[in-house]
């Protein structure tokens, strides 16, 4: 199912579990589809009305050309909400969702109940690491060394080693993505910086951290709980991928918090 934003975007989306359930949106990490939350999704679902997307440049969204900014990935969502008819939702990003969970709950306090920020960080730079990133991701022949590059951060190495369905989902994820869409992707992490606006987030706030995590890390993870008025923190023995790493606890943690 797909809507169509006010740029004339295709927003790819779907749900699960009953319609009188309370809506829970779920955001995705760069580099993959709604698809990350298949396995969180059958818990989730006995509890909440889940809503799933894809960001635009990812998955079966458009891409469209250029960079992309925190501020539209945002405006993407209230705008899915707005054709979906949702006024509020509880909202659950990791990685990128992350980002633009506070945004969300910075720009949009009106339209968040509960908020889970996963994986994340206000602010990732330097600028010339992404722009470096997108230089390079736009000049390969295809996703493949970006992809290994991707999973080594996202795994710890025993997971790497032994391989599997799991890591081999999460590969198949990134060699789909479009390249241009992840370089747009890119260019909206390097230039967000919402450390202190931040401060600004009143609604009920989660923040879940990876002790091991070398993409956020914990100490991004701590940042944000500090600057958020009475939000929780809790910091996973895990690498960036906590809801794949740890996911009994990672789903425990979010379905307490959120009920």
């Amino acid at each position: 199912m797909y809507i169509t934003t006010g740029d004339n975007v295709r927003i790819a989306y779907r749900f699960d579990g009953a319609e009188h359930l309370p809506i829970l949106i779920l955001s995705n990490s760069i580099g993959t589809s709604y698809h990350m939350w298949d396995g969180e999704v059958d818990a989730l679902s006995q509890h909440f009305r889940v809503l799933r997307y894809d960001a635009r440049g990812h998955g079966e969204s458009g891409v469209p050309a250029g960079a992309y900014s925190l501020d539209r990935l945002g405006r993407d969502v209230l705008e899915l909400m707005d054709a979906l008819g949702i006024g509020r939702a509880h909202f659950l990003g990791l990685s990128l969702g992350g980002f633009i969970g506070q945004w969300l709950g910075i720009h949009a306090p009106d339209r968040i109940d509960r908020l889970v920020l996963s994986n994340t960080a206000a602010q990732l730079g330097p600028a010339s690491v992404f722009d470096e990133r997108i230089a390079t991701v736009r000049a390969a022949q295809d996703m493949r060394e970006t992809a290994e590059g991707f999973l080594a951060n996202w795994f710890p190495k025993h997971m790497l080693d032994a391989g599997g369905p799991v890591v081999d989902k999460f590969r198949a994820m990134l060699l789909a993505t479009d390249r241009e869409g992840l370089a747009g992707l890119f260019a909206a992490v390097r230039d967000a910086d919402l450390r202190r606006t931040i401060r600004l987030i009143e609604a009920p706030t989660l923040v879940i951290a990876g002790r091991d995590d070398t993409v956020t890390s914990a100490q991004h993870g701590a940042d944000i709980a500090a600057a958020i008025s009475g939000a929780r923190l809790l910091t996973l023995p895990t690498v960036h991928l906590s809801n794949i790493e740890r996911r009994q606890e990672y789903l425990d943690a979010v379905l307490h918090f959120l009920r």
